[in-house]
Protein backbone atom coordinates (compact mmCIF):
# COMPACT_ATOMS: atom_id res chain seq x y z
CA UNK A 1 0.00 0.00 0.00
CA UNK A 2 1.22 3.64 -1.32
CA UNK A 3 1.75 5.97 2.23
CA UNK A 4 1.53 9.37 2.36
CA UNK A 5 5.45 9.05 2.67
CA UNK A 6 6.31 7.42 -0.50
CA UNK A 7 3.19 9.71 -2.06
CA UNK A 8 4.65 13.09 -0.67
CA UNK A 9 8.72 12.20 -1.80
CA UNK A 10 7.47 11.21 -5.31
CA UNK A 11 5.32 14.06 -6.00
CA UNK A 12 7.98 16.34 -4.64
CA UNK A 13 10.26 15.21 -7.57
CA UNK A 14 8.19 15.55 -9.76
CA UNK A 15 6.58 18.87 -8.82
CA UNK A 16 9.29 20.84 -10.79
CA UNK A 17 11.50 18.55 -12.85
CA UNK A 18 13.99 21.86 -13.21
CA UNK A 19 14.43 21.72 -8.77
CA UNK A 20 15.07 18.28 -9.21
CA UNK A 21 17.52 18.49 -11.62
CA UNK A 22 19.58 21.37 -9.47
CA UNK A 23 19.12 18.71 -6.33
CA UNK A 24 20.95 15.74 -8.43
CA UNK A 25 23.64 18.05 -9.57
CA UNK A 26 24.64 19.47 -6.02
CA UNK A 27 24.01 15.58 -4.75
CA UNK A 28 25.67 13.42 -7.46
CA UNK A 29 27.12 16.11 -9.97
CA UNK A 30 24.78 14.89 -12.07
CA UNK A 31 25.60 16.10 -16.21
CA UNK A 32 22.33 17.99 -16.63
CA UNK A 33 22.56 21.28 -18.40
CA UNK A 34 21.21 23.83 -16.49
CA UNK A 35 19.60 25.14 -20.09
CA UNK A 36 17.79 21.49 -20.40
CA UNK A 37 14.23 21.11 -21.27
CA UNK A 38 12.48 18.99 -18.54
CA UNK A 39 9.49 16.87 -18.37
CA UNK A 40 8.03 14.08 -16.60
CA UNK A 41 7.44 10.93 -18.51
CA UNK A 42 5.41 7.87 -18.38
CA UNK A 43 6.84 5.88 -15.74
CA UNK A 44 5.07 2.61 -16.60
CA UNK A 45 8.62 0.79 -18.17
CA UNK A 46 6.79 -3.03 -19.01
CA UNK A 47 7.58 -4.78 -22.40
CA UNK A 48 5.16 -6.34 -23.88
CA UNK A 49 5.53 -9.25 -22.06
CA UNK A 50 3.48 -10.48 -18.95
CA UNK A 51 5.44 -8.55 -16.90
CA UNK A 52 5.17 -4.81 -15.21
CA UNK A 53 7.91 -2.74 -14.88
CA UNK A 54 6.46 0.82 -13.19
CA UNK A 55 9.15 3.06 -11.19
CA UNK A 56 7.52 6.02 -8.95
CA UNK A 57 8.63 8.41 -11.46
CA UNK A 58 10.70 9.15 -14.70
CA UNK A 59 12.12 12.15 -15.72
CA UNK A 60 14.31 13.11 -19.54
CA UNK A 61 15.96 16.11 -19.69
CA UNK A 62 17.69 17.62 -22.58
CA UNK A 63 17.23 19.94 -25.70
CA UNK A 64 13.76 19.80 -27.79
CA UNK A 65 13.13 16.45 -29.19
CA UNK A 66 16.70 15.04 -28.06
CA UNK A 67 16.85 13.53 -24.70
CA UNK A 68 20.06 13.72 -23.17
CA UNK A 69 19.59 12.29 -19.65
CA UNK A 70 17.06 9.97 -18.09
CA UNK A 71 16.51 9.85 -14.65
CA UNK A 72 13.91 6.96 -12.84
CA UNK A 73 13.07 8.38 -9.37
CA UNK A 74 12.27 5.71 -7.06
CA UNK A 75 11.46 5.82 -3.15
CA UNK A 76 11.95 3.18 -0.90
CA UNK A 77 11.14 3.41 2.91
CA UNK A 78 12.59 -0.56 3.41
CA UNK A 79 14.43 -2.96 1.78
CA UNK A 80 12.95 -5.11 -1.12
CA UNK A 81 14.50 -7.98 -2.55
CA UNK A 82 12.58 -8.16 -5.83
CA UNK A 83 14.14 -4.33 -6.57
CA UNK A 84 17.35 -5.65 -6.77
CA UNK A 85 15.98 -7.61 -9.92
CA UNK A 86 13.33 -4.99 -10.92
CA UNK A 87 15.64 -1.77 -10.90
CA UNK A 88 18.27 -2.86 -13.49
CA UNK A 89 15.31 -3.60 -16.08
CA UNK A 90 13.65 -0.08 -15.15
CA UNK A 91 17.27 1.72 -16.62
CA UNK A 92 17.72 -0.71 -19.70
CA UNK A 93 14.00 -0.23 -20.58
CA UNK A 94 13.94 3.58 -19.96
CA UNK A 95 17.05 3.67 -21.88
CA UNK A 96 15.44 1.47 -25.01
CA UNK A 97 12.42 3.22 -24.90
CA UNK A 98 13.67 7.15 -25.03
CA UNK A 99 17.21 6.48 -26.71
CA UNK A 100 19.37 7.99 -23.72
CA UNK A 101 21.66 7.64 -20.93
CA UNK A 102 19.64 6.83 -17.89
CA UNK A 103 20.49 6.87 -14.16
CA UNK A 104 18.72 5.78 -11.29
CA UNK A 105 18.29 7.95 -7.76
CA UNK A 106 16.58 6.00 -4.97
CA UNK A 107 15.66 8.39 -2.22
CA UNK A 108 15.18 6.76 1.21
CA UNK A 109 14.25 8.62 4.37
CA UNK A 110 15.98 6.50 6.94
CA UNK A 111 19.55 5.12 6.96
CA UNK A 112 19.14 1.38 7.26
CA UNK A 113 17.34 1.24 3.93
CA UNK A 114 19.71 3.85 2.60
CA UNK A 115 22.87 1.57 3.07
CA UNK A 116 20.63 -1.48 1.49
CA UNK A 117 19.93 0.63 -1.16
CA UNK A 118 23.46 1.78 -1.99
CA UNK A 119 24.69 -2.04 -2.38
CA UNK A 120 26.15 -2.53 -5.79
CA UNK A 121 23.34 -4.96 -8.06
CA UNK A 122 25.71 -7.22 -9.91
CA UNK A 123 23.88 -8.22 -12.71
CA UNK A 124 25.78 -11.50 -13.47
CA UNK A 125 27.47 -9.82 -16.63
CA UNK A 126 31.36 -8.93 -15.86
CA UNK A 127 31.59 -5.54 -15.49
CA UNK A 128 27.69 -4.81 -15.50
CA UNK A 129 27.29 -3.87 -12.07
CA UNK A 130 24.43 -0.80 -11.12
CA UNK A 131 25.16 1.09 -8.18
CA UNK A 132 21.83 3.29 -7.10
CA UNK A 133 22.87 7.23 -6.22
CA UNK A 134 20.83 7.27 -3.34
CA UNK A 135 19.87 9.75 -1.38
CA UNK A 136 19.40 9.58 2.36
CA UNK A 137 20.19 11.17 5.62
CA UNK A 138 23.57 10.72 5.75
CA UNK A 139 24.61 12.80 2.25
CA UNK A 140 21.49 15.11 2.05
CA UNK A 141 22.78 18.34 3.89
CA UNK A 142 20.54 19.82 7.16
CA UNK A 143 19.25 23.13 5.35
CA UNK A 144 19.01 26.01 7.52
CA UNK A 145 20.70 28.86 5.45
CA UNK A 146 16.90 30.63 4.25
CA UNK A 147 19.54 31.83 0.84
CA UNK A 148 20.82 28.39 0.36
CA UNK A 149 16.93 26.81 1.05
CA UNK A 150 15.97 29.25 -2.11
CA UNK A 151 18.66 28.08 -4.26
CA UNK A 152 17.94 24.90 -3.98
CA UNK A 153 14.13 24.37 -3.31
CA UNK A 154 13.77 20.51 -3.89
CA UNK A 155 16.65 19.96 -2.32
CA UNK A 156 15.47 21.40 0.55
CA UNK A 157 11.70 19.74 0.66
CA UNK A 158 13.84 16.67 0.51
CA UNK A 159 15.87 17.63 3.38
CA UNK A 160 13.38 18.08 5.55
CA UNK A 161 11.95 14.89 5.25
CA UNK A 162 15.11 13.25 5.53
CA UNK A 163 15.99 14.29 8.57
CA UNK A 164 12.64 14.15 10.18
CA UNK A 165 14.12 13.16 13.60
CA UNK A 166 17.18 15.23 13.71
CA UNK A 167 17.43 17.57 16.35
CA UNK A 168 17.33 20.18 14.10
CA UNK A 169 14.53 19.43 11.96
CA UNK A 170 12.63 22.65 13.58
CA UNK A 171 14.62 24.94 12.53
CA UNK A 172 15.25 22.77 9.08
CA UNK A 173 11.14 23.39 8.95
CA UNK A 174 11.10 27.04 9.52
CA UNK A 175 13.59 27.76 6.65
CA UNK A 176 11.95 25.94 4.14
CA UNK A 177 8.55 27.87 4.97
CA UNK A 178 10.41 31.00 4.76
CA UNK A 179 11.76 29.91 1.92
CA UNK A 180 8.84 28.52 -0.40
CA UNK A 181 7.61 32.18 -0.22
CA UNK A 182 10.32 33.37 -2.84
CA UNK A 183 8.21 30.31 -4.96
CA UNK A 184 4.93 30.62 -6.68
CA UNK A 185 2.58 30.41 -4.94
CA UNK A 186 0.80 27.42 -6.46
CA UNK A 187 4.23 25.48 -6.37
CA UNK A 188 4.70 26.65 -2.97
CA UNK A 189 1.25 25.18 -1.77
CA UNK A 190 2.15 21.87 -3.39
CA UNK A 191 5.72 21.95 -1.88
CA UNK A 192 3.95 21.99 1.95
CA UNK A 193 2.15 20.13 0.87
CA UNK A 194 3.68 17.54 -0.09
CA UNK A 195 6.23 17.68 2.72
CA UNK A 196 3.34 18.00 5.42
CA UNK A 197 1.96 14.44 4.65
CA UNK A 198 5.76 13.02 4.44
CA UNK A 199 6.74 14.12 7.70
CA UNK A 200 6.14 12.16 11.20
CA UNK A 201 5.37 12.86 14.67
CA UNK A 202 6.40 16.53 16.30
CA UNK A 203 7.99 17.11 12.81
CA UNK A 204 4.41 17.26 11.36
CA UNK A 205 2.84 18.55 14.10
CA UNK A 206 5.53 22.12 13.65
CA UNK A 207 4.82 21.90 10.12
CA UNK A 208 1.03 22.34 10.40
CA UNK A 209 1.99 25.20 12.94
CA UNK A 210 3.98 26.56 10.72
CA UNK A 211 1.22 26.11 7.62
CA UNK A 212 -1.63 27.69 10.43
CA UNK A 213 0.25 30.71 10.64
CA UNK A 214 -0.24 34.06 9.05
CA UNK A 215 3.46 34.65 8.45
CA UNK A 216 2.68 32.17 5.40
CA UNK A 217 1.05 33.19 2.95
CA UNK A 218 1.20 30.44 0.57
CA UNK A 219 -1.32 28.51 4.07
CA UNK A 220 -4.07 30.41 2.47
CA UNK A 221 -3.26 29.43 -0.91
CA UNK A 222 -3.63 26.00 0.33
CA UNK A 223 -6.70 26.42 1.71
CA UNK A 224 -8.28 28.07 -1.42
CA UNK A 225 -6.52 25.79 -3.53
CA UNK A 226 -8.63 22.94 -1.89
CA UNK A 227 -11.65 24.99 -2.03
CA UNK A 228 -11.06 25.22 -5.31
CA UNK A 229 -10.57 20.82 -5.63
CA UNK A 230 -13.96 21.19 -4.20
CA UNK A 231 -15.77 23.25 -6.42
CA UNK A 232 -14.26 21.45 -9.97
CA UNK A 233 -15.79 17.96 -8.49
CA UNK A 234 -19.28 19.17 -8.90
CA UNK A 235 -20.27 21.46 -5.69
CA UNK A 236 -20.85 24.63 -7.28
CA UNK A 237 -24.50 25.05 -5.87
CA UNK A 238 -23.26 28.37 -3.96
CA UNK A 239 -20.30 29.31 -1.75
CA UNK A 240 -21.42 28.18 1.41
CA UNK A 241 -21.44 24.64 -0.01
CA UNK A 242 -17.56 25.23 -1.91
CA UNK A 243 -16.47 26.60 1.81
CA UNK A 244 -18.28 23.43 3.23
CA UNK A 245 -16.23 20.96 0.61
CA UNK A 246 -12.95 22.73 1.40
CA UNK A 247 -13.56 21.72 5.07
CA UNK A 248 -14.03 18.11 4.31
CA UNK A 249 -10.80 17.80 1.77
CA UNK A 250 -9.04 19.47 4.15
CA UNK A 251 -9.97 16.90 6.79
CA UNK A 252 -9.76 14.25 4.70
CA UNK A 253 -6.08 15.25 3.69
CA UNK A 254 -5.44 15.35 7.58
CA UNK A 255 -7.07 11.81 8.31
CA UNK A 256 -9.51 12.96 10.71
CA UNK A 257 -12.42 10.57 11.28
CA UNK A 258 -15.68 11.56 10.59
CA UNK A 259 -18.54 9.76 10.90
CA UNK A 260 -21.95 10.41 8.08
CA UNK A 261 -23.26 12.73 10.61
CA UNK A 262 -20.37 14.91 10.82
CA UNK A 263 -19.99 15.33 6.97
CA UNK A 264 -23.67 15.94 7.38
CA UNK A 265 -23.48 18.81 9.73
CA UNK A 266 -20.36 20.25 7.81
CA UNK A 267 -22.17 20.01 4.15
CA UNK A 268 -25.71 21.72 5.56
CA UNK A 269 -24.15 24.80 7.03
CA UNK A 270 -24.69 27.98 5.59
CA UNK A 271 -23.13 30.32 7.85
CA UNK A 272 -20.15 31.57 5.93
CA UNK A 273 -18.82 33.19 8.98
CA UNK A 274 -19.16 29.57 11.08
CA UNK A 275 -17.51 27.58 7.16
CA UNK A 276 -14.17 29.96 6.89
CA UNK A 277 -13.19 29.68 10.89
CA UNK A 278 -13.55 25.99 10.20
CA UNK A 279 -11.73 26.21 6.95
CA UNK A 280 -8.60 28.18 9.06
CA UNK A 281 -9.22 25.47 12.03
CA UNK A 282 -8.92 21.89 9.82
CA UNK A 283 -5.50 22.32 8.72
CA UNK A 284 -4.28 21.55 12.60
CA UNK A 285 -7.02 19.60 14.19
CA UNK A 286 -6.60 15.94 15.60
CA UNK A 287 -10.05 15.77 15.54
CA UNK A 288 -13.53 16.81 14.59
CA UNK A 289 -14.59 17.47 18.23
CA UNK A 290 -11.91 20.39 18.07
CA UNK A 291 -12.85 21.36 14.82
CA UNK A 292 -16.31 21.83 16.12
CA UNK A 293 -15.44 23.83 19.37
Amino acid sequence: MVTPLHEGLVKITTLVPEHTAHMLRALFDLPIPESAEAKVVSCDLSECVPVEYRADAALLYGDGAEARLGVIAEVQLRPSKAKRFSWPAYIANLRARDQCPVCLVVICPDRATARWAATPIETGHPGLTLTPLVIGPDNTPVITDVAEAIGNIGLAAVSAITHNYDPQVNAILATLTEALASVDLPIATRYAEYVLVSLRDDAQKEMERLMATQTHLYQGEYARSLKAEGRAEGKTEGKAEGEAEAVLLLLDHRRVPLTEADRARIMSTTDLDVLRKWVLRAPAVESVEELFA
